[in-house]
């Protein structure tokens, strides 16, 4: 763990950074755990500057969640815009969205990688070698993932939905 010390040097700093940010603290913790996760699950031989690698890693976290954020916003308008333009009532928006928040909860009850494999394959399109390579992790496991993955959602949303 004595390598991973000047990663830690820096986490108060992390956190004010991405308060100030962010404009929450909440989601500023949130941040710099996933970027401290993030940087303990990929260990380095020895990383030259701890504190920039560990701010570039916060940001490309946050960026990646401002993408899925926009790309929720981007389906929810266009459901709306969709219904809107074939008459279908706003009760059909609002329950694609409410849909969206189930799937969302369910996603949030799964361990990380699960979550991860599932974001980055029906999200963002990745293959499933793609994923195995990003996770270090073989094809095999990540399938695994996204069984028990999609299994949890099916489960989840039979439930919601009888």
């Amino acid at each position: 763990m004595s390598g991973h010390k000047g990663f830690l040097d820096h986490y108060h700093e992390l956190i004010g950074t991405w308060t100030r940010k962010l404009r929450s603290r909440q989601q500023a913790e949130d941040l710099a755990h996933d970027a401290f996760v993030r940087v303990l699950e990929n260990p380095r031989e020895q990383v030259e500057q701890p504190r920039a690698y560990l701010h570039q890693t916060a940001r490309n976290i946050a960026v990646d969640g401002f993408r899925r954020e926009d790309r929720r916003q981007a389906l929810e308008i266009e459901l709306f815009d969709e219904g809107a333009g074939h008459g279908a009532d706003p009760e059909a928006y609002m329950h694609a969205l409410e849909l969206a928040d189930t799937v969302e909860r369910a996603l949030a009850q799964l361990p990380v990688n699960c979550r991860r494999v599932f974001i980055w394959q029906k999200l963002e399109g990745l293959t499933q070698a793609e994923i195995a390579e990003r996770m270090g992790l073989t094809k095999n496991m990540v399938e695994k993932y996204m069984i028990r993955t999609l299994r949890h959602l099916r489960e989840h949303l039979d439930v919601t939905t009888r």
